[in-house]
């Protein structure tokens, strides 16, 4: 059951008696709520660049309408709260996300912005933890917005996972489990993931083994290896074919955080903006941060992420599960376009290949570091 199914399901006030749900297609209602996310982060000089580009490319990619957000009406939050009466507390939280992500690709976000989406939020009756992470970014207490983002976006994740990987991941009674931790040491888990190697080529154990081999990554339960937690994220890198270069990290945890059934999920994409484009985040533990070059500001990224959050809305209504909940293990021996088909991975769309989304295997989709060893192994099997 998708998402509009559950919500026309329901009974009471935001059931079959509401309003309508908003027509995501209907070009009126989209340049509506675009009205009222461009008035909500825009700056005092206006929106950005990256603004529009970012927010131009993901209304394209989620609703298929082209809008000029530069020639947009403004939108006050009354009016949009109107927009939105009677509809899915989900749905109007994801607009409320909307507006954090086209103000967390700011730096620096101006306090008046910061402030400006949270009256939004409030006129939307939306109570989202990243709003105030925003907020602490704009009077620049990036340590503290850190800690609220790990408090708020991963800390259940992690629990839920199991008591092991919150000890593996070195969180002692009463501490925060950290998902991006190193993990320890664990013979048996290690055993698991090379045995991916027997697996037959094409199967998806057998090519997230290749793509740990090729890299030079170490392996869960090896040294320098990734807690089982996070590396889930490498089997959606395998299904829906990304890079493991900064861009394709944030491709793939922007699909991964929409297709969340939980709106917390959007800390994925939230923390990866925070290293790879604004700097926010100084590390995570696994990652560091690196604005060398904006990802983001990349060319061709703004129609990427926005592909990457299309495709994991798409698979969040088909599934209704996080990403990372699923045991891959179960489906290791599988062939990859089997997996696909069962999780309703869609393809990547003509746009976001044309702009630069490569392959898991191309040696576009490898960071330099990444090139170099995978070009080392190659002669050293000749």
């Amino acid at each position: 059951m998708t998402a509009n199914q559950q919500s026309e399901a329901s009974s009471g006030p935001e059931g079959s008696d509401a309003t309508p749900a908003l027509d995501p297609h209907d070009l009126t209602e989209v340049t509506l709520l675009a009205r009222g996310v461009a008035s909500a982060v825009a700056p005092p000089s206006g929106l950005t660049d990256v603004q529009v580009q970012l927010l131009e490319a993901l209304t394209r990619a989620m609703t298929g309408h082209a809008l000029d957000y530069r020639s947009l009406d403004p939108l006050g939050p009354d009016e949009l709260a109107d927009v939105l009466a009677g509809q899915d507390p989900l749905r109007r939280q994801r607009v409320v996300q909307d507006m954090v992500l086209g103000e967390l690709v700011l730096r620096p976000i101006p306090i008046a912005v910061a402030y400006r989406v949270s009256i939004y939020a409030d006129a939307l009756g939306v109570k989202d933890d990243f709003v105030r992470i925003a907020r602490r970014y704009a009077q620049g207490a990036y340590g503290l917005a850190w800690m609220d983002l790990q408090h708020n976006g991963f800390v259940d994740h992690v629990r839920a996972a199991g008591g092991d990987e919150a000890r593996a991941a070195g969180a002692g009674p009463g501490e925060m489990p950290a998902p991006f931790a190193m993990a320890r040491p664990d013979p048996a888990l290690a055993a698991r993931w090379a045995a991916f190697e027997a697996l037959p080529i094409g199967s998806l154990g057998r090519s997230v083994w290749e793509m740990y081999v090729g890299r030079g990554f170490a392996l869960p339960g090896t040294p320098g290896g990734s807690l089982p937690y996070l590396a889930q994220h490498d089997f959606v890198h395998v299904l829906a074919d990304y890079g493991t270069n900064l861009k394709g990290e944030v491709e793939v945890f922007a699909m991964i955080g929409r297709a969340d059934p939980d709106p917390k999920g959007f800390a994925w994409l939230a923390t990866l903006i925070g290293l790879f484009e604004t700097g926010y985040i100084t590390t995570t533990g696994f990652f560091d941060r690196d604005v060398r070059e904006r990802s983001i500001q990349a060319p061709g990224m703004y129609s990427r992420l926005a592909d990457a959050l299309r495709r994991g809305k798409q698979v969040g209504e088909r599934n209704g599960v996080d990403l990372f909940d699923i045991d891959y293990d179960e489906l290791a021996d599988h062939p990859l376009e089997d997996v696909r088909q069962r999780l309703s991975f869609p393809s990547k769309s003509a746009e976001a290949i044309e702009a630069g989304s490569v392959g898991l295997f191309e040696l576009a989709g490898m960071s330099e570091t990444q090139r170099r060893f995978s070009a080392r192994r190659s002669g050293d099997q000749t």
